[in-house]
């Protein structure tokens, strides 16, 4: 026989302090799964911060990469602008000394693209301010108003940024 234990009081203690072991696990169950949110957030938040971080780094590296080359490109285009005219005032097309320069000018402009920078491409194309630098407007025939009719010195792009503008005349 089941023997009932004698003291009803005894057996409401032993119910409180069930119910108070069962609600202090519940709460350190939610304290814990909170410190793990927490914990969780705060990993998250670093993740994203050293994601931010890395990325910044690597513009800043194309950055100043970027303006490294472009002072260097701006040294160099007057030596590219004379093997132009050198090119331009020879007459004879045929001879060694056009096909040399020739020869060394292509090398330079394809170093150039090959380091991302490029010509402006102006001769026909309309006027825009942000790539070409109007010196003259003239009356011309061959080419419709606001069309570029001569290019008088090369433009320069590095990706996005215009190192040099064209200077053109524009027809009216």
């Amino acid at each position: 026989m089941k023997k009932e234990n004698e003291n009803p009081k005894e057996d409401e203690e032993l119910t409180e302090e069930v119910i108070s072991d069962s609600s202090n696990e519940d709460l350190e169950e939610t304290e814990e799964s909170k410190q793990v949110e927490e914990l969780n957030n705060k990993l998250l938040r670093l993740q994203a911060d050293f994601i931010n971080f890395r990325k910044r780094a690597e513009k800043d590296k194309e950055s100043t990469i970027a303006y490294a080359l472009e002072s260097f490109v701006c040294d160099l285009l007057p030596i590219i602008d004379n093997f132009q005219r050198a090119m331009e005032s020879e007459e004879d097309k045929e001879s060694g000394f056009y096909k040399g320069i020739e020869m060394i000018y292509q090398q330079l402009i394809k170093t150039l693209n090959d380091n991302g920078i490029e010509e402006i491409k102006s001769l026909g194309e309309d006027f825009n301010p942000n790539f070409h630098h109007a010196i003259l407007m003239e009356e011309n025939t061959e080419y419709d108003e606001g069309k570029i009719s001569e290019v008088l010195q090369t433009g320069y792009i590095l990706k996005d940024k215009v190192i040099r503008p064209s200077m053109v005349k524009v027809a009216k």
